[in-house]
């Protein structure tokens, strides 16, 4: 077996994950969850090897795939917004955060900066309703926030990237 396909993902960076998991019952779930962390998301290549060695289709593990938010089929940049749209977080001011993130970086809700450095991803909760307006990038939570304290963390960001 080659360790690359035609579209370019080095599949034996699954190897570990499938040997491991793929005579499991009920471990798909797992094994696309290890396979978003090697390779950051879900290639179209990937999710018909994972097919291929689980003895699945690629119609079923694209359906669990897509069934669950948590798993993406594009890059994402370097720094994930996540950015809460729940009721406190609307009520809040949720539209306008929305609004200064893409007036900052040019991008709407599913973008890419082109330099690969931010993603927007809207996102029906996060569950810091006392903290609203809200938003995640990767790990960290800031909460209580501002137009102005957007652009300052979007700032700060930029510069640690440099």
């Amino acid at each position: 077996m080659s360790c690359c396909n035609c579209s370019g993902s080095d599949l034996t960076l699954l190897d570990e994950v499938l040997n491991k998991y793929k005579n499991t019952p009920g471990s798909l779930i797992t094994i696309l969850q290890k396979a978003q962390e090697i390779y950051g998301y879900l290639p179209t290549d990937v999710i018909y090897h994972i097919a291929k060695m689980t003895n699945s289709t690629p119609a079923k593990v694209m359906g669990v795939a897509t069934f669950y938010t948590q798993f993406r089929f594009r890059p994402v940049g370097k720094y994930l917004i996540m950015l809460c749209q729940g009721t406190a977080c609307h009520v809040n001011g949720s539209e306008r955060i929305e609004k200064t993130i893409k007036e900052e970086l040019g991008i709407s809700d599913g973008e890419t900066t082109a330099d690969g450095l931010f993603t927007l991803k809207n996102v029906a909760c996060l569950g810091c309703c006392s903290l609203s307006p809200v938003m995640m990038i990767n790990e960290e939570t800031y909460g209580s926030l501002t137009p102005e304290k957007v652009k300052s963390i979007l700032k700060e960001l930029k510069e640690a990237a440099e």
